[in-house]
């Protein structure tokens, strides 16, 4: 591979997806009239971490759906099928803690091409342990078995949460001066996949060790997903915070779904880790668009006035999870890394 590779040209074109999902919105937003004044009125636009519906008593559903994508690629490629549930717990967790919504519930979805015993019950096990992580009960699902359709498997789910409509945190209240903090992320999560398949599997077998790494490939790309809803949901509970975002699909360009007018200035992030530099040399990729598809080493971003960093720290600290003040809000909109704006 010797030309520069981008997220489009591996076969994920994100404006395209953003503009898809714009006119989905559109269309979805006509059922909200449905709910209006009756129990389950909507009560924020598609498009956040999360759907919000109001169920009286001052509380509100918090809502999500989402898979762990061409990750389930690599467990099948390295026949590894433990952790991949982890992934689709987090993937789902992690947005509903973003609107500060307490996760309580999911419900999976595995379509797999064979009844293959062992396979689906490895894949059962980390999802329960991602649920133990999360302290979410799964209360069921559905496994479908579609040869015809499915080549290996696919792995979703969809999860509520639970919060006070007086405690819902959207980012409206972000403001110039508050401080950014990144929480280090677990390698590559569940995001870009597609990407970094095209990239390190061209120069790569998925079972390769890699010295760089310090690890077999297969194994880094399976790292599972980091649930970070414990020390969030404390960070909420004792400190004031203004904006929460999940570092996923669109990477650090989606911190402009927080609030539009102000600017993120990610001025002081860490060194990433090896697995991106590496993505990063062998596909001629540029800094804008490897920051725009990968967390980069981190995986979620907590927004706060700087008078709330010592409490932020202390949890942080108290859950063993590494964290930096990685940039500011400032005036100018849009979203600035290394002297470049992102988006």
């Amino acid at each position: 591979m010797d030309e520069e590779m981008t997220y489009a040209k591996a076969g994920v074109d994100i404006e395209k997806v953003r503009k898809s999902h714009k006119a989905i919105a559109e269309l979805l937003k006509d059922t909200f009239s449905l709910r209006k004044e009756k129990f389950g009125q909507v009560l924020i636009e598609i498009g956040h971490y999360a759907g919000l519906i109001d169920i009286g008593g001052g509380l509100a559903l918090a809502l999500h759906v989402d898979g762990v994508g061409t990750k389930t690629l690599i467990a099948k490629a390295m026949g590894k099928y433990d952790t991949i549930g982890i992934d689709c717990v987090a993937m789902n967790v992690n947005d509903l803690i973003c609107i500060g919504a307490e996760p309580i519930a999911l419900v999976d979805y595995l379509a797999i091409d064979e009844p293959d015993e062992k396979i689906i019950l490895e894949i059962m096990r980390g999802l329960v342990n991602g649920a133990k992580e999360a302290e979410a009960a799964i209360v069921g699902g559905e496994t479908a078995i579609m040869p015809d359709l499915i080549n290996g498997f696919d792995l979703s789910a969809m999860s509520i949460g639970i919060v006070e409509k007086n405690k819902v945190i959207t980012g409206e209240k972000i403001r110039k001066g508050d401080i950014i903090i990144g929480l280090e992320s677990n390698g590559i999560h569940s995001n870009g996949l597609t990407l970094a398949r095209k990239v390190l599997l061209s120069n790569y077998n998925v079972k390769d060790y890699i010295p760089e790494l310090n690890s077999i490939l297969g194994e880094e790309l399976l790292k599972p997903t980091k649930i970070y809803v414990k020390p969030v949901l404390e960070i909420i509970k004792y400190s004031q915070v203004h904006g929460l975002a999940n570092i996923t699909g669109g990477a650090f360009s989606k911190l402009t779904r927080l609030k539009k007018d102000v600017g993120f200035n990610l001025n002081a992030l860490p060194e990433a880790p090896p697995i991106f530099r590496l993505i990063q040399k062998l596909g001629f990729i540029t800094d804008k668009e490897m920051y725009r598809t990968f967390n980069m080493g981190i995986g979620f971003c907590i927004i706060a006035p700087e008078k709330e960093y010592e409490i932020i720290k202390e949890i942080c600290k108290k859950y063993e999870l590494n964290f930096w003040i990685i940039g500011e809000i400032i005036e100018k909109p849009g979203v600035f890394i290394k002297n470049f704006q992102i988006v």
